[in-house]
């Protein structure tokens, strides 16, 4: 178990460099057994969900070699076994491999998918997208088996647009025979990562990042060479954090158009930056004003930075409401963002009230999924006194480095394994 210990409420000012994207790098792992022969993988994140994802590779007999943010993969060699829960229930994107291994040898076995607690996340929409493609499916307990003779491709209209559903029918298509139209795809860059990735390798995909992606199917891929996105929650989570605390904080990696929808949030609601090619510029806001915020899927404003802003809007001006529509179970946070001294009230299963300004003061805290885990290591930065945050594996998950990229900008943070 590891602690990250705050002495809060310090200028921060330098730079940060933004990781490759996790979302994008534990999608692209996977889609690299789909190569016959080798590929790479440049600007991988240092998270701890990489390290799990190495480990079922090697379980398949895959050769992984890491170095630096590089990952070298060759799997020529790579044998189709079960895939036990001790592995896969360690994070969600362990399903990439249903997706990859039916494409493969047309049949897979593995536990269910892990990963944050932060409400019912069924994969309903990957085995019904694997079945229309010709899958049997079998539940036993919490394990699938998912085999076919033949996948053939066909159109699949999703009813909602998931991002793992679409990428894992992606990689299934890969070994159809035919065509496979996805519509109501999810248009999130991390798809237009992975997308890369297999065209890279010989694969034909067209509209990755639209509503709809056509995929021929094409067993034989070749070798493969990609690099990774930076990421746009770990990018969204520093710029909520030099809102509140910077002096000319730099953020290096940006790509604006991932992110659109937070910077013109923050730009509403009072708060100023610059942009120069890849780098955002920004300074402490104290005149921070009260909004109202809906998640929404890409392009609208994601989910994963609703728990981070609840603690910026914890010192807005006035009352704040949040409506998540995409979990139900994302306000986790709140209880222990009101133990440090912020007055939010769940409102209904899917609303929040924030009403501000509020001085917050560390205490003990625990945190229960990623993103929450985030959230409360921005208010443990920003108030008085020292914040202890148990369970910070969860934050270890999703972003590479943190404590010394923080350290490296004036933030005083440790952390410990115990």
């Amino acid at each position: 178990m590891s602690k990250i210990i705050i002495d809060g409420n310090h200028e921060l000012s330098g730079e940060i460099k933004i990781s490759g994207a996790k979302n994008s790098a534990v999608a692209l792992i996977p889609a690299a057994i789909l190569s016959e022969n080798k590929s790479v993988i440049y600007n991988v994140p240092e998270i701890r969900d990489i390290d799990y994802l190495i480990k079922i590779m090697e379980l398949l007999n895959c050769k992984v070699e890491h170095k630096n943010d590089a990952l070298y993969i060759d799997s020529s060699k790579i044998e189709n076994k079960p895939i036990p829960e001790e592995l896969s229930v360690q994070m969600r994107a362990s399903y990439y491999f249903m997706g990859v291994l039916l494409a493969k040898f047309g049949k897979v076995e593995i536990s269910f998918p892990g990963g944050c607690n932060i409400g019912a996340r069924p994969i309903d929409i990957h085995i019904k997208a694997f079945e229309e493609l010709g899958a049997k499916v079998e539940i036993v307990k919490n394990r699938y088996t998912i085999t076919a003779e033949k996948l053939i491709g066909k159109k699949i209209y999703f009813d909602f647009p998931s991002v793992g559903a679409t990428i894992n029918v992606m990689l299934a298509a890969i070994g159809a025979e035919g065509t496979t139209i996805i519509e109501n795809a999810a248009m999130e860059p991390e798809i237009v990562n992975v997308a890369s990735l297999l065209i890279n390798m010989g694969a034909k995909i067209h509209g990755a990042g639209t509503k709809t992606i056509e995929i021929e199917g094409n067993k034989k891929l070749d070798n493969g060479v990609v690099e990774v996105f930076p990421d746009r929650i770990e990018s969204g989570t520093y710029i909520i954090i030099g809102a509140l605390l910077g002096n000319n904080l730099k953020i290096k990696g940006i790509i604006k158009e991932h992110i659109e929808a937070l910077l013109m949030k923050i730009k509403e609601i009072g708060i100023n930056y610059s942009i120069d090619n890849d780098t955002l510029t920004i300074s402490k806001c104290n005149d921070i004003k009260s909004t109202y915020i809906k998640t929404l899927v890409f392009p609208g404003f994601p989910t994963d930075l609703q728990q981070p802003i609840t603690t910026l809007l914890t010192q807005a001006k006035g009352k704040s409401i949040i409506e998540e529509t995409l979990y139900e179970n994302r306000f986790k946070n709140t209880y222990d963002l009101n133990r440090m001294g912020a007055i939010t009230n769940i409102l209904s299963l899917n609303k929040l009230e924030i009403i501000g300004p509020r001085k917050l003061k560390g205490t003990n805290v625990i945190a229960t999924d990623l993103r929450g885990g985030a959230s409360l290591l921005i208010a443990g930065l920003i108030a008085e006194g020292t914040t202890t945050i148990d369970n910070s594996e969860y934050i270890l998950r999703g972003y590479g480095d943190v404590v010394n990229k923080l350290k490296n900008v004036g933030a005083n943070i440790e952390i410990t394994e115990e």
